[in-house]
């Protein structure tokens, strides 16, 4: 099935093109979702139009994309997670975290934005790129540091709740 890209579509092409899909490709994701129409007679004479349009939404989210990278420059975002003996993380530091931190700083990333292989599973310095687009790339400095678990609180803790308990069975 042919049909007109009215978005970039990084698998398929830019805005105004023409390409060949799979029927179900094309009615169930890229028509309802807006981001192609059929290749009819009428829509080719709108290929100029659309390609136009793209080109106009293209340069006004440059410009939104440059005012995030200006204020993630400099930027580093510093995480607290328990990790074992060999300093692994129990857990990791995700995309999901690095959106969070960054809007709580007031910066606005997408998750599909932060470009990592594999999430961050090691206490240590590391440096993840965000990639808005293939010129528009930073990166920022993330850092993960063991969280203090006050050991000897918990210790105390738990042999309070014990004395509790043999005190209770002796009356």
């Amino acid at each position: 099935m042919n049909v007109i890209l009215t978005k970039d579509i990084k698998a398929l092409g830019e805005a105004g093109k023409l390409v060949k899909v799979k029927p179900g490709y094309a009615r169930n994701y890229l028509l309802p979702n807006g981001f192609a129409i059929h290749a009819s007679p009428k829509n080719l004479t709108k290929i100029e139009v659309i390609k136009t349009q793209a080109a106009d939404e293209k340069i006004a989210l440059h410009g939104k994309y440059k005012e995030v990278l200006d204020k993630i420059k400099g930027v580093e975002l510093t995480f607290n997670r328990r990790a074992d003996e060999n300093n692994h993380l129990f857990g990791s530091v995700s995309e999901n975290d690095i959106v969070k931190a960054l809007a709580e700083k007031e910066i606005e990333v997408h998750k599909a934005d932060i470009v990592m292989e594999k999430h961050l599973k090691e206490v240590g310095t590391f440096e993840v790129e965000i990639s808005f687009t293939s010129e528009l790339t930073t990166s920022v400095n993330v850092k993960i540091d063991v969280e203090n678990v006050d050991v000897e609180n918990i210790v105390d803790n738990i042999e309070v709740k014990q004395n509790n308990d043999i005190e209770t069975e002796n009356e």
